[in-house]
């Protein structure tokens, strides 16, 4: 009976040691990192919101691996060192690539330790100079939008949005306060005013974030100027 005892104790640490030899994989080993940009400045895109796609070569019927641009245009991914296709899919951000326009090309990614990649895009617009103040009791803002796509894939603007937010995460789903503008009511894109009333805030806080929001027709990822913190 002994002996039968330690067979099968035997042939259960054999398994287990086969299991764990199975499941102990190296872990991704490098990280690619960047920024999406235009002529070198960030796209600031909403939370959560925008990815694109690395198709890793080598692999049949591979997945691909999401990476999620933060609201500041960076993102950052550890991975293995391998060849990848680089892809936005279809109706994602607030922009074309560079590389084939509306199609959004395939950008090869050859990862052997840590990279740092800018990704160039061209945004429908962009917002320049955005200013806010605080004044009795309210957020205002100043700023010019700049129409960067001209041609046969030019889009007009649905609306822009002022939000302010009680952290620096500020977007149409995240927000405390919001007004908007109509593009069709803008007379003029190069002096933009906008302003909302701070609301109470609950617990009680000086400050606030504030970023302008810019809502193009028929493109569901919005483009934002950078987050600014308003003490008042």
């Amino acid at each position: 009976m002994k002996k039968i005892t330690n067979y099968i104790l035997l042939i259960a640490a054999i398994g287990c040691f086969a299991s764990c030899a199975k499941d102990n994989y190296d872990a991704p080993n490098a990280t690619l990192k960047g920024r999406i940009v235009y002529n070198g400045q960030p796209i600031n895109v909403e939370y959560n919101q925008v990815r694109f796609q690395l198709w890793e070569s080598g692999y049949v019927n591979v997945k691909p691996i999401d990476v999620t641009i933060a609201q500041d245009g960076g993102y950052s991914a550890m991975l293995f060192n391998n060849t990848y296709k680089l892809t936005f899919p279809g109706g994602q951000g607030p922009f074309m690539t560079k590389q084939s326009g509306a199609a959004k090309d395939t950008i090869v990614v050859n990862l052997s330790g840590n990279q740092e990649l800018d990704i160039e895009v061209l945004p429908y617009y962009m917002v320049r100079d955005a200013q806010f103040t605080a004044s009795a009791g309210n957020i205002a803002s100043t700023f010019k939008l700049e129409k960067i796509i001209n041609d046969a894939n030019a889009k007009n603007i649905d609306r822009v949005t002022l939000y302010i937010n009680k952290t620096q995460f500020v977007s149409e789903g995240n927000n405390v306060a919001k007004t908007s503008i109509n593009g069709a009511d803008i007379t003029n894109p190069n002096s933009v005013n906008l302003s909302v009333a701070i609301p109470s805030l609950v617990p009680a806080q000086n400050y606030v974030y504030a970023r302008i929001g810019v809502r193009i027709v028929n493109v569901e990822d919005w483009i934002f100027s950078d987050v600014k913190k308003i003490t008042f």
